[in-house]
C-alpha cells in the first residue's frame, strides 16, 4: 500500500483534480515501467510469519538494508517502516508483507535486474537469520490472530473500518501479496483505451498468475483466493468500474467516481486523522468533520487516490492489479506480459479489439471464473485459456516490435498455456500427491 503522498498546495478550483492525471500524460519516448511486488517473511523453524521486531524480524531487516544498502529510511512516529532509494521505494503491507515499489525503468530486462538486486541484498542482510519469504497470492496457513501487525496509523484506521463495509476486507489487508506494474499514458484518449483494455483483461491476469488456492491450512476453492477476497472487500471502491466503459470517460469521470468513494484519512504532522466514511467533497467545501473549516491540499487528493482499490487504477499513470505474485519468473513475467500489450500501439488497437465486445456482466464473470478455475474458467461463451493465448500472443508482438528481446520473458506464461496449468495448479497437484495433505512443503516450494 502506498506510503503519505506530499508535494502540492491547496486546491483552489474542481479542475485541479482532473488536471493532476492530465500531468501524468508523457510522450513515448519517456513511457517507463514500474513494478511492484509484496511477499510473505516466515521463519524456517516453525514457518511463523517474520515479526515486525526483534533480531530476526522485519525492523531488522528495514535497518540491515539501510546500514549496508544505503537505503534512506522512513520513519513514522519513530518506527521505520520503508526505505526509499533512486526512485525506488521499500514499503510494508499491513500484515508485513515486504514490498519493493521499483524505481520507473525503461525496459522489462531492467526489471528483471532490480528484482535480482533486490533479492541478493535481502538474503544478503538475512544470511544466518533462519528466514525466506514465499512468493505466492496468499498466506497458507496463518490466521488472522497469527499475523504481525505494522506500526502504521494508516492500517489501523482501515482494520475496523474493513470490518464494516465488506466481509473480506482484513484478509485483503494482512495474508494476501500481489504483484503489479505501472504504465504511462500519452494522453487522456490514450489512458482511456488502456485503461479499457486493462480492466477488460485483468481475468486473464488472475488467471495466468493465480498462486493462492490454499487458505487457513486447506485448499479454498479457488485457484486465486486472492482476487476472490477482492470482491468480497468494500464495493464502493473495488472492482471492474463498468462506468469506464462509457461514452464521454475520461479523467474528470474517473475524478466523480474518486469522489463518490468513502473517505479513509487526512494526513497531517506525521498522524493519521480519522476521516472513514466522510466525503472529499464536504472536504472540497471546508465542511469536514474531521477537519471543520480546513480544505484540502493536492497532496490530500492524492492520498485519497490511494484507498480506491479497482482492478486497475489511474493515477498519473495506470496501475495493473489483478494478479497474485508468484516465483521470480512470474514477478518479472506479469510487467512483461502488460508492456507488450500496453507500449505497442498495433498490440493495444488488437487487444481492444479482442474485449471491446464484452458487457458488463461478461466481464464480471470472467472475473469470477479466473479467480475460481485460472485457465479452465469462461463466461458468457468465452474461454479464458483462448482469451490467455490471444493475449499472451498479441503481448509477445508487442515486446517484439520493441527490438529489446524482452518477449523471451514471457516464458512462463507460454509454459501454463501450453499445459493448461498455472502456478496453482501445480501446488494443489503437489498437495494432493506427494505432499500428502501437508502444507509444510510449500514454504520450499513457492520460496523466493
Amino acid at each position: 500500500m502506498s506510503i503519505p503522498q506530499s508535494g502540492g498546495g491547496q486546491i483552489e478550483h474542481f479542475s485541479q483534480l482532473a488536471e493532476m492525471m492530465e500531468q501524468g500524460c508523457k510522450p513515448k519516448s519517456d513511457w517507463r515501467i514500474g513494478t511492484e511486488h509484496e511477499k510473505f517473511g516466515f521463519l524456517e523453524a516453525d514457518h511463523a510469519p517474520l515479526p515486525y521486531d526483534g533480531p530476526r524480524s522485519i525492523k531488522a531487516l528495514l535497518e540491515g538494508l539501510r546500514d549496508r544498502f544505503n537505503w534512506q529510511p522512513v520513519l513514522e512516529q519513530g518506527h521505520i517502516i520503508g526505505l526509499s532509494r533512486d526512485g525506488a521505494n521499500i514499503s510494508l503491507e499491513p500484515g508485513g508483507q515486504f514490498e519493493l515499489s521499483g524505481a520507473p525503468l525503461a525496459s522489462v530486462h531492467d526489471t528483471a535486474a532490480e528484482l535480482q538486486n533486490h533479492f541478493d541484498e535481502v538474503r544478503a542482510v538475512t544470511e544466518g537469520w533462519g528466514v525466506g519469504f514465499l512468493g505466492i497470492g496468499a498466506a497458507p496457513e496463518w490466521s488472522h490472530d497469527t499475523m504481525p501487525v505494522m506500526p502504521k496509523g494508516r492500517y489501523r484506521l482501515m482494520t475496523e473500518y474493513m470490518g464494516r463495509v465488506g466481509t473480506h476486507g482484513t484478509q485483503m489487508m494482512y495474508r494476501t501479496s500481489t504483484v503489479q506494474v505501472n504504465l504511462d499514458y500519452s494522453s487522456e484518449a490514450d489512458m482511456v483505451q488502456k485503461l479499457r483494455v486493462s480492466l477488460a483483461l485483468q481475468p486473464v491476469a488472475t488467471a495466468l498468475f493465480a498462486s493462492s488456492p490454499f487458505f487457513d491450512g486447506k485448499p479454498n476453492g479457488h485457484r486465486s483466493w486472492r482476487s476472490r477476497i477482492w470482491r468480497g472487500l468494500d464495493d464502493s471502491r473495488t472492482g471492474m468500474l463498468p462506468f469506464a466503459f462509457e461514452p464521454g470517460m475520461g479523467f474528470q469521470r474517473y475524478v466523480d467516481w474518486v469522489l463518490d468513494v468513502p473517505m479513509y484519512f487526512v494526513y497531517r504532522d506525521g498522524q493519521y486523522i480519522n476521516a472513514l466514511g466522510q466525503s472529499f467533497r464536504d472536504f472540497l467545501k471546508g465542511e469536514l468533520p474531521a477537519l471543520p473549516g480546513e480544505k484540502p491540499t493536492l497532496s490530500d487528493w492524492a492520498d485519497h487516490m490511494t484507498t480506491v482499490f479497482p482492478e486497475a487504477r489511474v493515477k498519473k499513470y495506470i496501475e495493473m492489479r489483478g494478479a497474485d505474485c508468484g516465483d521470480q519468473a512470474h514477478i518479472v513475467a506479469l510487467p512483461a506480459f502488460w508492456v507488450g500489450l500496453m507500449y505497442d500501439q498495433a498490440a493495444l488497437d488488437a487487444a481492444w479489439d479482442l474485449v471491446k465486445g464484452f458487457d458488463t456482466a461478461t466481464r464480471e464473470e470472467l472475473r469470477v471464473a479466473a479467480s475460481v478455475s485460472a485457465l479452465a474458467g469462461q463466461a458468457g461463451g468465452v474461454k479464458l485459456l483462448d482469451l490467455a493465448r490471444a493475449a499472451v500472443g498479441l503481448s509477445h508482438a508487442g515486446l517484439a516490435a520493441r527490438g529489446l528481446g524482452e518477449e523471451r520473458l514471457l516464458a512462463p506464461l507460454r509454459a501454463s498455456l501450453e499445459s493448461g496449468q498455472v502456478q496453482a495448479d501445480r501446488l494443489l497437484a503437489a498437495y494432493q500427491g506427494e505432499w500428502q495433505g501437508s502444507l509444510a512443503p510449500i514454504y520450499t516450494a513457492a520460496r523466493l
